[in-house]
């Protein structure tokens, strides 16, 4: 055992967040290690990126699964396997049953593209530029049963370009993605940031607004 905070990743697809995670685990001083990726699809290119970096993989085909439930209960078993104490959602495509978040409660992540509570779902990008919004980014939060409702614990922020474009919004966004995504994950694992029984503590104090960190020059 490396004494190192482990925690582990779900993936679906390419898999860029991992790796900017898992990048960020294996530099000089880091607080945690990524110990395991999961993904729930042979396919996903994430994999490959995964084992290039060293870290140990599990597939849990959909396929595989007659229902939702069965593929639920074999993910909670990879992740228990891998001994992870925090889970990292990083482009993880399925929606997950009200047991298996409670299941993890408090110990599970997801990013999403937007400044939430804005436009939770789909299209964020289209949608931030169809509202005329001054500014867009991402989020970092808790995973609850309500879909991209739970508490956020940072935000990414970008000021919006005249002539933006969805896909143009969307580089930037990862951009930005990549550089919260470990900082929370470096902030857990030193237990600067707790969640206690839903409410979210930095420093030891309550959290009162997500903390913020702003790149109008993210590429």
């Amino acid at each position: 055992m490396s004494g190192l905070f482990p925690v582990a990743v779900v993936i679906s697809g390419r898999g860029s967040n991992m790796e900017a995670i898992a990048r960020a685990a294996q530099a000089p001083g880091s607080a945690y290690e990524v110990v395991r990726v999961v993904a729930d699809r042979e396919s996903a290119v994430g994999l490959d990126k995964a084992r290039a970096l060293g870290i140990p993989v599990s597939i849990v085909p959909v396929k595989q699964h007659p229902d939702r439930d069965s593929f639920d209960a074999a993910l909670a078993g990879a992740l228990d396997d891998s001994g992870a104490r925090l889970v990292a959602l990083a482009g993880f495509m399925r929606i997950l049953s009200a047991a298996f978040v409670e299941r993890f409660a408090g110990r599970l992540l997801n990013i999403h593209p937007s400044l939430l509570p804005k436009y939770k779902g789909l299209d964020t990008h289209a949608r931030a530029l169809a509202a005329r919004d001054s500014h867009h980014g991402a989020s970092v939060h808790y995973v609850t049963a309500e879909l991209d409702g739970g508490p956020v614990i940072i935000q990414g922020r970008l000021r919006i370009r005249p002539g933006d474009t969805p896909a143009a919004l969307s580089a930037r966004v990862h951009a930005l993605e990549h550089m919260i995504y470990p900082h929370v994950c470096s902030l857990i694992a030193t237990s600067r940031v707790e969640n206690r029984a839903g409410s979210i503590y930095f420093d030891g104090e309550p959290l009162a607004t997500p903390l913020l960190e702003e790149n109008d020059a993210a590429a």
